[in-house]
């Protein structure tokens, strides 16, 4: 199984494919956005909407709003794309829930080292955030000039 490397954390392995539930048990959606600083926003509210309406308790809202903030939030100030693609995938019994953002830029700079943030910076941060909210994350970076996909998974 491949391993990529992530900006500072630990490198995860990729998941292995579930076999696909059958289609009236799946939960999942996709949504685009313009990557545009109002785009956190419409992303925190969309997934508040969807995880309200397939069931998850209210501290799993909490938690993937933060989420899917942080990672458009990555995918908008670290990249040059017009557009960043989400998608949250919830499984049949709703004890997993996987969060994806792809941007449109141009992969993992593998030449740039992590950094820690200054306590008085703004920014800087949020990987770190992530290393703590999520149960497992990782970045898919299939070509170098074909954008990557950040996700994470929640475990309710």
């Amino acid at each position: 199984m491949p391993v990529f490397p992530l900006h500072g954390t630990t490198p995860l392995t990729l998941p292995a494919q579930a076999p696909a539930a059958p289609r009236a048990l799946r939960r999942g959606e996709r949504f685009a956005l313009p990557a545009l600083a109002e785009s956190v926003g419409t992303a925190r509210g969309h997934v508040d909407q969807r995880l309200c309406h397939w069931g998850l308790p209210e501290d799993v809202r909490d938690t993937a709003r933060l989420v899917i903030s942080e990672l458009v939030t990555n995918a908008i100030l670290h990249t040059d794309s017009h557009v960043v693609t989400c998608r949250l995938e919830a499984s049949p019994r709703l004890d997993r829930l996987r969060i994806e953002v792809a941007d449109e830029g141009r992969g993992l700079d593998r030449r740039t080292a992590p950094r820690r943030a200054s306590t008085d910076a703004e920014h800087g941060r949020g990987l770190m955030l992530l290393n703590a909210l999520a149960a497992r994350w990782g970045v898919l970076c299939p070509d170098q000039n074909a954008g990557c996909t950040v996700w994470a998974e929640l475990r309710p």
